[in-house]
């Protein structure tokens, strides 16, 4: 995937001192790196602090950028990295402050909908499926949902994450076979629809 010539117009623009470009040149991809950030995270409040670092470090090192790659999968790249260093943050200071892991109530997510009883449907399939994702590894999770949500191919998901294309295929065949386990131990009713 190749950046646009209004892209490129838009970072020149930005390094050219006018920054408020910026805006319309992320605004394309707000909602899928919010999509992302919270995939990764599971938590809404932590997701809106990734998506929003991420664009912080996209601002600052712009210049940096590589016109021969996709803006967007730099853009995700950015925020994969932002989660995975939270994750091992969060995993340090579990590791150090034993007592302390599991006394932060996680943020709910979803929002009511005109049917409040679809709408607790869908927030409760939702869970159903986000918890689903906690029996995967940091890395597996991010290849999942990059490569099956985010609908990124094997090369740009590897190279949002810094890894080979085997390694996404290995991972992203672990993570589909979790998947599965959890689902038919765990959510038994998803696989009756089948």
């Amino acid at each position: 995937m190749r950046m646009n010539e209004t892209e490129k117009e838009l970072i020149a623009m930005v390094l050219s001192g006018r920054t408020e470009a910026f805006e319309p040149l992320v605004t394309p991809y707000r909602g899928r790196l919010l999509a992302l950030a919270s995939r990764l995270t599971r938590n809404r409040e932590e997701a809106l602090d990734v998506a929003q670092e991420a664009l912080l470090r996209a601002f600052r090192a712009l210049g940096r950028f590589d016109a021969s790659r996709s803006f967007g999968n730099w853009l995700f790249q950015i925020a994969a990295n932002e989660a995975r260093d939270r994750y091992r943050k969060k995993t340090r200071e579990r590791a150090a402050f034993p007592n302390l892991a599991g006394r932060v109530p996680s943020a709910t997510a979803g929002s009511a909908a005109s049917d409040p009883e679809a709408g607790h449907d869908r927030r409760e399939l939702r869970a159903d499926i986000l918890r689903s994702l906690a029996a995967l590894s940091p890395r597996e999770r991010e290849v999942f949902v990059l490569r099956d949500l985010e609908e990124l191919d094997v090369r740009e998901t590897s190279r949002v994450l810094g890894c080979s294309n085997l390694s996404v295929r290995v991972h992203l065949s672990a993570a589909r076979r979790k998947l599965r386990e959890a689902i038919r131990r765990d959510l038994p009713h998803l696989e009756e629809g089948r």
